[in-house]
């Protein structure tokens, strides 16, 4: 019995639970709905039914504020997926052909989205671009369905929502550039070419930061903007001829804004943050040592806490740093090579992070670095109790405790996962080609 079957029958948790395998592509190449990971102890399962499924980038919300509903991005055709944490099953929402989703509100119960109209020869608008080309904001209802057009804007790329949203936020650039050199393979994230001194093609990682370090020379003028939600006023509140990216708002204070300065990051100063008033941007993490990097900076779900990928130096030393925004408290939690991870997360609770690994061609040149990890926090203590005489004000030392969720040996890190808990914590979510098209995927924290 297949799992669309299964869901007529009213029997959508059962049937998950039993069914060995869906035919989701082709009957030679059956993709597993659920199955014990032989290596961990761990239950994973496929939340989607559509091959091109993909879970939201690691920042972006993805789920409800009750917690029981989260979406996918589709692909083909393009559109919205709901999957009901209740029981996973999935029905697609909403589709349209120039429309690419953005977030989940957390207050409403709706998934924003954009559609933006092809270029002059009919060319899709890739994700990455410095968007030039008018763009519609809508919301679609979780249950309903229920669409309507809340902005509409005529340039630029709306990065988050406000927390009573209230306000969306976007960064535009004078002109237009695209770090990517062609269409996409189905399945990967971007695709990014380049060649090395010696003239012959650079990896894909590689590859990458060519790129990035060519936009970040172009000097380009750039704006953070907002949109008031209720009288669509664009209101200006940081310039700069930095490449601005990775801006979000809070979860909690609706005023509170992080954003990034893009490029290589052992070049720029990235992580800063800012308010709707824009009052002067505040540097979160200064370099101590030529060649630290930190990046990937995420808000924890208190809005009190920003945690970032810190390297000191790049690619020798790695931890998962984090800053308190009311208390200026920063720890730093180690991890080995093997467990660093393209991104991580953090559980609603705090008790919990999460890390989607690496491959050997990105940053830390992990050997065995494919796998979805889960983290416990151990605090490095003070010997016999005995305190620094200024330990208040110094770094907080702590070790990240891994355990290993998934193999994800067969995965190709072109895609990166982009891990992120459910709201009841006891799931890890995950994007995956390790079977070949792109899927999604969760893994429960706990062991069979």
């Amino acid at each position: 019995m297949t799992y669309s079957a299964c869901i007529r029958l009213g029997a959508a948790l059962t049937c998950l639970l039993t069914s060995a395998f869906v035919f989701a592509d082709s009957p030679a190449k059956p993709i597993p709905k659920r199955w014990v990971d032989a290596d961990t102890g761990h239950l994973v399962v496929r939340l989607s039914e559509e091959s091109g499924s993909r879970s939201l980038y690691f920042h972006q919300n993805a789920y409800t504020a009750e917690g029981d509903k989260m979406v996918l991005s589709l692909d083909s055709p393009k559109g919205v997926a709901v999957v009901d944490l209740r029981d996973f099953s999935v029905k697609r929402l909403y589709s349209h052909p120039d429309m690419n989703v953005l977030f989940v509100g957390q207050k409403s119960r709706d998934v924003y989205l954009t559609q933006i109209a092809p270029d002059d020869e009919g060319n899709t608008v890739y994700p990455s671009n410095e968007l030039q080309a008018p763009t519609n904001i809508l919301a679609v209802n979780l249950d309903t369905g229920k669409v309507r057009e809340v902005a509409t804007i005529d340039g630029g790329k709306i990065h988050s929502i406000n927390s009573d949203e209230t306000l969306l936020i976007g960064a535009y650039a004078e002109q237009a550039h695209n770090l990517e050199t062609g269409p996409r393979d189905k399945r990967f994230e971007a695709k990014y070419e380049a060649l090395g001194p010696d003239g012959k093609p650079l990896s894909f990682a590689d590859a990458k930061e060519v790129r990035m370090d060519e936009r970040l020379e172009m000097g380009i003028p750039m704006e953070i903007f907002t949109i008031n939600l209720k009288t669509g006023e664009r209101k200006v509140i940081h310039q700069a001829t930095d490449w601005l990216n990775h801006v979000q708002f809070s979860p909690v204070d609706p005023n509170q804004i992080m954003f990034a300065h893009e490029g290589p990051w052992h070049k720029v100063d990235r992580i800063w943050t800012t308010d709707t008033k824009g009052t002067k941007p505040r540097k979160i993490h200064t370099r101590s040592m030529n060649m630290e990097i930190a990046g990937h900076e995420f808000f924890g779900f208190d809005g009190e806490q920003i945690f970032y990928d810190l390297q000191t130096p790049r690619g020798q030393d790695f931890w998962l740093a984090s800053y308190n925004l009311k208390t200026g408290e920063r720890v730093w939690r180690h991890m080995d090579r093997d467990e660093w991870s393209v991104h991580f997360n953090v559980s609603r609770d705090g008790k919990l992070f999460a890390g989607d690994g690496g491959d050997s061609e990105m940053v830390a040149r992990a050997q065995n670095g494919k796998w979805i990890y889960l983290f416990r926090d151990d605090p490095v203590k003070d010997v016999a109790g005995i305190h620094a005489r200024d330990s208040a004000s110094l770094i907080k030392p702590s070790v990240l405790r891994a355990e290993k969720l998934v193999n994800m040996q067969q995965h190709d890190y072109r895609l990166e996962p982009n891990v992120t808990f459910t709201p009841d914590g006891k799931w890890v979510v995950f994007r995956s080609n390790m079977h070949g098209p792109v899927h999604t995927y969760a893994v429960k924290v706990a062991k069979e």
